[in-house]
């Protein structure tokens, strides 16, 4: 008999064991992309930029996390994967808008983003349809089919992503999530491929190249995670 109770509690012990080591393991690979981008992180960012840049006074945590419950699949990796697709995501961001500094592109309304030849987004004459947002959305084809997954009507209220920062970065994520994440696992260099690789990528503007592999190589360090390989393009 008691031999018999030995063995149980031996066993009871065991099954603590495990589940303390399972619930240990949950907690680290658990964590939340909101555990991750902190206040901290997201206003070191915010505050490399100037004081009267409009963005100040925009782009908000708040509203990058109100954003990002309709994206779940951002940062669902391990611990690690998700570090860097956060620093991926936020170093591509910070590369264009100048550390949140920007909403809208420079000069944007003097440039022609209407593409004639899709006809499941025909361009509205009255509206533009330059970069705006955290990465920047252009094009009609883009402010279409980003309007339809997030349910606005973009392609006739473009602007809406200069003026609701909830939908702004909505539309990053969305941009993200359907053109960028699915080769973060190839390294960073696909992640600006995916992003502007044809005007950037093979000797095209190495300066901004760099310029996204600073920020991102920066924000691994802040997060604690090893950037990986294959960072340009």
């Amino acid at each position: 008999m008691a031999a018999l109770t030995l063995k149980k509690n031996l066993l009871t012990f065991v099954l603590v064991v495990i589940l303390a080591g399972a619930l240990f393991s949950g907690n680290v690979e658990g964590q939340t992309v909101a555990d991750i981008v902190t206040d901290d992180f997201f206003n070191g960012i915010l505050n490399q930029a100037s004081g009267d840049c409009p963005g100040k006074s925009f782009y908000t945590r708040a509203a990058f996390l109100s954003a990002l419950s309709s994206y779940n699949q951002f940062g669902s990796g391990s611990a690690e994967e998700s570090k860097r697709e956060v620093a991926a995501f936020f170093a591509n961001v910070a590369h264009e808008t100048g550390s949140l500094c920007y909403i809208e592109e420079i000069n944007g309304a003097s440039q022609d983003y209407c593409d004639e030849s899709n006809t499941q987004y025909p361009c509205n004459p009255d509206k533009k349809y330059y970069g705006r947002g955290p990465l920047q959305l252009t094009w009609n084809y883009n402010y279409g089919a980003a309007g339809n997954s997030i349910g606005v009507d973009l392609l006739n209220s473009p602007e809406t992503v200069a003026t609701d920062p909830v939908i702004s970065f909505k539309t990053a994520l969305w941009f993200w999530m359907t053109n960028v994440h699915q080769v973060l696992n190839q390294g960073f260099g696909a992640t600006i491929r995916a992003i502007n690789g044809a005007i950037e990528c093979n000797g095209g503007n190495s300066g901004a190249v760099q310029s996204r592999i600073q920020y991102y190589t920066q924000y691994c360090d802040q997060l604690g995670v090893a950037p990986g390989d294959n960072l340009s393009c």
